[in-house]
């Protein structure tokens, strides 16, 4: 229960600070910027790292949480948990911003400015980085301690500065399913539920192919072994 209540919390604070920040640069007249966006979304994750990394591993991502159990670091048991703690935390804070900002059509979602296929690479590409920055420098399925919170807290902040323009750079079905619900824009949500939990997987597989001698593959009971 700690552990599902430190998600929803830490899920909440991300979807609260990073897509508030977009709606008040919109509110503002680009007041916060997109580098103040993209550097909200990465100092937010940085903190939750440091203050519930050593409950509940921060992982504060749907395709975080599937990259670890992929790479056997956590149970199939707390997968589910794990999502609709996250899932719930997102939609509190997208509820809260609706009340606080009942004129702001899109509340932060994520969506494509180019082709689909386009911003379907990107989130893929996107993800892959992160969640081999995460696997490298977290502790079992914790994300914790100086190094975790500066390393992952640093790449969602560079990969947004860059890829937000184009795809949003969620990254996070979680953190694009919320707004997308609450504003009752779903054109394309697909895009953000599978690229990030595909790219999550093919990260570990690299993941494992970079710490350990051999080639990957995968077993019988679908684990991605070397």
């Amino acid at each position: 229960m700690k552990k599902c209540l430190a998600e929803v919390f830490g899920t909440f604070a991300l979807v609260f600070a990073g897509t508030g920040a977009i709606v008040i640069n919109q509110v503002s007249g680009g007041v916060v910027t997109h580098v103040g966006v993209a550097l909200t979304f990465g100092l937010v994750v940085l903190a939750m790292i440091y203050a519930v990394g050593d409950i509940s591993g921060a992982h504060l991502n749907p395709a975080v949480t599937i990259g670890f159990w992929a790479a056997r670091r956590l149970p199939g048991s707390s997968v589910p948990s794990y999502l609709l703690s996250q899932c719930a935390g997102a939609l509190l804070a997208c509820g809260s911003l609706r009340i606080l900002f009942p004129d702001d059509k899109l509340l932060g979602a994520t969506q494509p400015v180019g082709p689909v296929s386009q911003s379907f690479v990107l989130e893929f590409l996107l993800t892959v980085i992160l969640m081999f920055v995460i696997l490298n420098v977290s502790t079992g399925a914790k994300e914790k301690g100086i190094t975790a919170g500066i390393a992952v807290g640093a790449v969602i902040a560079l990969e947004a500065m860059f890829a937000g323009p184009i795809c949003g750079a969620s990254m996070n079905p979680a953190r694009s399913l919320a707004p997308a619900v609450v504003s009752g824009h779903l054109d394309n949500l697909w895009v953000y539920l599978v690229a990030p939990v595909v790219g999550a997987v093919v990260a570990v597989m690299a993941c494992r192919c970079v710490q350990e001698q051999g080639c990957c593959r995968t077993a019988k009971d679908g684990a991605v072994v070397c």
